[in-house]
């Protein structure tokens, strides 16, 4: 190399510069490339994409690869530098070379191109893998060699080297890329894939109407009353039940009895004719199952029991719908306002109301694990039924019982202390 002129090693030594930042962009650009992007591209007929993904499925020979030439490369370039630098500076260039060259090296062929490659790892891995794929063909004999060398050695230690399931996702990691996901996804979308990823958390009897507030048709009533009933209710399906709704013997969907209302041979054996057998749920069925139950049995309403028996509510298909896209029935109850703003910040709710919808509603954070409305979450605080008004606070809430009635709280005044961000109007359940 000492016959070799000097410009001509410069040149050759920045076009090994280039090549080892080359060799480093591609190390962090492919191992920094969003594998799901990729992944759609490359199912779209992206070539370059589909590229990418197969020199991703062997990383040990595609990290080989690369740092096996970028070491060549290196050490190429740190020979020239070493030659170069005795030629001009003498011997005192030896004790040069290593420090300037290692400055150059890290700028130019490290941190420089690394730092591009992570801004945009996508574009240098699509770019990259088009020289890549042929080196590693070429360099295939030398690379087989030094990833058995390596995998022997983890072996050893005992770690596995065969492929993993790595890239697959939780739900909780899921949820994870939905709230980073920023403008990539509408608001609303987000919220309602997240919604969809907490159906498995939230059991039926967290939103179902509780059985102080199901209406129903009880056989031994008057005729003329159920009639009447019949006619002015607001659902569309009702159930039928002999004294209490612990003894619910058929649902019925008003469609099938309206055209028979007006005929007077019309009795109560007509009502259980037309309508359907009861649909039973247990309290604890969480509602992604719920809604494949729902599917599978062709049913919209269902009868929520506890492991003895007994009734607690009713849960709908569109009750489980409204937890995934929110509040979208269009029934007259919704005039009927179950949270009430206050002028100094407050709100006089309601006590049947489920804590989910105040959480939802006014974007609080009432604690849901225990009781699940609001009457329930006092009594529970208070340990007894209030005779008077009183007070009583939960972390950032303040509450002032308004009105007790039948052994429960009818209304009370919620506060919170840290003003929430966005509050909108609450609908009442529905049957």
């Amino acid at each position: 190399m000492t016959n070799i002129p000097d410009h001509i090693l410069v040149i050759v030594l920045v076009i090994l510069l280039l090549a080892s930042g080359f060799f480093s962009a591609s190390e962090t650009g492919l191992l920094a490339a969003n594998r799901y992007r990729l992944r759609h591209l490359a199912r779209s007929g992206h070539k370059g994409a589909q590229r990418v993904e197969k020199l991703l499925s062997r990383v040990d020979r595609l990290l080989g690869t690369i740092l096996f030439s970028n070491n060549m490369v290196n050490n190429y370039a740190a020979t020239i530098a070493a030659i170069l630098a005795i030629s001009w500076f003498g011997n005192a260039g030896a004790a040069i070379a290593p420090l300037v060259f290692t400055l150059v090296l890290l700028v130019f062929s490290e941190v420089t191109p690394k730092t591009y490659a992570a801004q945009e790892p996508e574009k240098v891995a699509l770019f990259s893998s088009l020289i890549l794929k042929p080196l590693m063909w070429l360099l295939s004999p030398v690379i087989w060699a030094i990833t058995g060398i390596s995998n022997l050695a983890l072996r050893l230690l005992r770690i596995s080297t065969g492929n993993t399931d790595s890239d697959n996702l939780s739900p909780e990691e899921l949820r994870t890329v939905l709230d980073e996901a920023g403008a990539l996804i509408p608001p609303r979308h987000q919220r309602m894939l997240l919604s969809i990823l907490d159906l498995e958390k939230v059991q039926v009897e967290d939103i179902m109407v509780p059985r102080s507030e199901v209406e129903g048709i009880d056989l031994e009533d008057d005729l003329q009353d159920i009639i009447q009933l019949v006619s002015s209710t607001h659902h569309t399906r009702l159930p039928i039940y002999r004294g209490n709704l612990n003894s619910i013997v058929g649902i019925l969907h008003l469609r099938n009895v309206g055209r028979f209302l007006q005929h007077e041979e019309f009795t109560k054996a007509d009502l259980l004719q037309l309508s359907d057998e009861p649909y039973f749920v247990p309290e604890a069925t969480s509602l992604h199952q719920q809604l494949i139950n729902f599917q599978s049995q062709k049913k919209r309403l269902g009868i929520v029991v506890n492991e003895y028996g007994d009734v607690l509510g009713l849960t709908t298909l569109e009750d489980i719908l409204e937890e995934i896209v929110g509040d979208f029935t269009t029934d007259i109850e919704h005039h009927y306002v179950d949270i009430i703003p206050q002028p100094d910040g407050s709100h006089v709710i309601d006590g049947s109301t489920p804590l989910r919808d105040i959480n939802r509603t006014l974007r609080w954070q009432l604690p849901v694990d225990g009781p699940k409305t609001l009457n329930g979450l006092i009594l529970e605080e208070l340990q007894n039924i209030p005779e008077h008004s009183v007070c009583v606070r939960l972390g950032d809430y303040v509450i002032e019982v308004m009105q007790v009635k039948d052994n429960r709280v009818r209304t009370a005044k919620v506060k919170r202390l840290v003003t929430p961000k966005k509050r909108k109007s609450n609908k009442r359940k529905k049957n």
